[in-house]
């Protein structure tokens, strides 16, 4: 079920655990890092589960479980929406936890506000976050077996007409591999540098004591 977790080293009653996405662990743990969140203790579900929302809430329901069974009275959970079709959001009514806000992570990453704003204009937009372009190929090609397959390319993306990188970190590699992707889907490439958006505030929020 899990997919990493990062123990914190403060007492235990004055913990935080932050139930997140392995897809943002490297952020949840750059901004505890930078906020020096040292009672705040990190266990992540699978990054993949992105592509498979359907295991995200009944994995969220066995987390929550063990560490209330572990003594966490305060807990978080490090997703939002995700396709999960409201079960995140029962969950946290049912436990009387929250979640960051928002309904997936290219919302949260470019601000929610900010991203409302443009969503419309952009139905058309395929969007990349750094985890997702670190690894593309298990994101995507992969999954959609477009390496096998690559018929299904035009099938899949057909109606896409770009690529936008929401990028939470300056990395050229990361944007030399963005354009790739956007080259191999024969779509148009667009960068646009993010930062950690709401993330940050979410987690210090959650953080506080």
């Amino acid at each position: 079920m899990v997919d990493g977790e990062i123990p914190s080293t403060a007492p235990l009653v004055e913990r935080v655990r932050v139930i997140a996405c392995g897809a943002i662990a490297r952020e949840v743990l750059a901004v505890c890092k930078a906020n020096h969140l040292d009672h705040v203790d990190l266990i992540c579900l699978p990054a993949i589960w992105h592509v498979y929302p359907d295991k995200i809430a009944p994995a969220m329901r066995e987390a929550i479980a063990k560490a209330r069974t572990e003594g966490y009275s305060r807990i978080f959970i490090g997703y939002a929406e995700c396709g999960t079709r409201g079960e995140l959001d029962k969950i946290c009514e049912e436990e009387g936890i929250e979640r960051i806000g928002g309904p997936h992570c290219y919302a949260f990453f470019s601000g929610n506000e900010a991203f409302a704003k443009v969503a419309e204009d952009e139905f058309t937009a395929f969007y990349l976050t750094d985890l997702i372009t670190r690894q593309f190929e298990a994101f995507v090609i992969e999954p959609l077996k477009l390496d096998k397959h690559p018929e299904l390319k035009e099938m899949v993306f057909g109606n896409y007409t770009k690529i936008v990188y929401l990028a939470q970190t300056e990395d050229e590699d990361l944007q030399r591999k963005a354009k790739w992707a956007a080259d191999y889907l024969g779509l148009d490439y667009e960068y646009r540098f993010t930062g950690y958006g709401d993330l940050a505030p979410a987690i210090l929020a959650a953080a506080e004591h």
